[in-house]
């Protein structure tokens, strides 16, 4: 009986062969990081002043009704991207929500 033990959600369980089969396992060596990038530049999103110009120029404005998040708003749709203030926070989740409102402007990549 080898692997990692992993403990997520409460719940303790045996990972035979971690980053195999779409398991991955927070800091090992299978897991991989993600991050966005703008389509049109090929940059790396690494910090929010970087996603702020680029978002600014889909037409995306800053909403400032919550100061726990950092928000941003397309008025010509109903979409609302809501993101964590601290980008030590920026999740792949966040990332493909930005994906999904702007289809041909980000993509998500491994590294």
């Amino acid at each position: 009986m080898s692997g990692v033990w992993v403990f997520k959600n409460g719940v303790v369980r045996l990972v035979e062969n971690p980053g195999a089969g779409g398991e991955a396992v927070e800091g090992s060596r299978g897991g991989r990081r993600k991050v966005l990038v703008h389509r049109g530049s090929n940059e790396v999103i690494n910090s929010y002043a970087v996603l702020e110009r680029k978002l600014y120029s889909l037409g995306w404005e800053r909403y400032y009704d919550d100061p726990d998040l950092l928000q941003f708003h397309k008025r010509s749709t109903v979409h609302l991207i809501s993101l964590p203030t601290d980008f030590s926070k920026f999740k792949p989740i966040h990332m493909y929500d930005i994906v999904v409102k702007n289809k041909n402007s980000f993509e998500v990549r491994d590294i």
